[in-house]
């Protein structure tokens, strides 16, 4: 093999030599070498981009339920509201609602801890303390200064939303079972701006022990708390009923205690009352009094009204 080269070199030579026009061999650029691979676990940009999870979306905000009041099914069942024209009942909450919101909001004669927080209740069942409790609630909310929230305490029999015409949900004894639940997502806002409503919720077989458990202490601390222009009117059981009504009582800054005219055994109320002694604030509002003018009944508001112990 090699001779074979050698000749044909000396035979390339002599033809050179002689004249003849002999093509260069061509030389061919080197092929380009390829692109070193990128090291484990780093990526180009496009592939990071590639690579790159879709944005989250943002789980929408929870927010408070609108529900529509009729004011007019609620004017004819004598409750009170908004813009109504002036009447007898609207005139004595007025009255009645005074010292409550001053105890409140810290201009009574003495300070009241916890005065934004009010119990409506009554010695036995059947006395009008849901009714008092909704036109209160709502003739506070007529105010300027203040927003209410009305919640339903009175596990064991709600009724403040079937009075309202409002259907059934979660609410209070909701939030006791479960510390994560949202409170804004068991509120019912109303078409009365200031006015919120915490139904009772989900009925549960020891509902009633669940108003004396520490997460309802937790709860009713920061309820009050929360917002300081925000007075909250709590509808209870009868203090004679359960033994829970009167735990819930020790939370509260100021008490309202309904007595039906002429029905309640004056021993009951004198019993209920001596289960609420260490409240700071306790107001006696006789319902169903009967009027001068032909006979009849109304939701009259002799009261007794007093601080400590010492109630007039």
């Amino acid at each position: 093999m090699s001779s074979l080269i050698e000749q044909a070199t000396q035979r390339l030579a002599q033809l050179r030599r002689a004249g003849a026009s002999m093509p260069e061999p061509s030389i061919a650029p080197p092929a380009p070498s390829p692109a070193p691979a990128a090291p484990m676990g780093s990526e180009s940009p496009k592939m990071v981009d590639a690579l790159k999870a879709p944005p989250q979306r943002q789980a929408p905000k929870q927010t408070s339920r609108r529900v529509e009041l009729n004011m007019d099914a609620l004017a004819a069942a004598g409750i009170v509201t908004p813009n109504a024209p002036r009447s007898q009942i609207a005139d004595q909450y007025r009255v009645i609602k005074r010292p409550l919101i001053s105890n409140a909001m810290g201009k009574g004669a003495v300070p009241i801890e916890n005065g934004n927080l009010i119990m409506v209740t009554s010695s036995v069942p059947g006395e009008g303390k849901s009714f008092t409790a909704i036109n209160l609630a709502i003739s506070i909310a007529a105010e300027l200064d203040n927003t209410v929230m009305l919640v339903d305490a009175d596990v064991a029999r709600p009724s403040i939303l079937r009075v309202l015409g409002l259907p059934s949900g979660p609410g209070l004894l909701d939030l006791l079972l479960d510390d994560s639940a949202d409170l804004s997502t068991m509120l019912l806002k109303t078409n009365i701006d200031t006015l919120s409503i915490l139904p009772s919720g989900t009925p549960h077989e020891r509902a009633t022990e669940m108003l004396a458990s520490d997460a309802m202490t937790r709860l009713v601390a920061d309820l009050g708390k929360r917002y300081p222009d925000r007075i909250i009117v709590f509808d209870s059981p009868p203090l004679l009923l359960t033994t829970e009504a009167r735990v819930l009582a020790t939370h509260m800054g100021q008490i309202v205690m309904v007595i039906h005219a002429e029905k309640t055994l004056r021993s009951d109320v004198e019993d209920a009352l001596a289960t609420i002694e260490q409240c700071p604030v306790k107001l006696m509002l006789l319902n169903q009094v009967r009027t001068s003018a032909g006979g009849g009944y109304g939701y009259g508001y002799g009261y007794g009204y007093g601080y400590g112990n010492k109630v007039a």
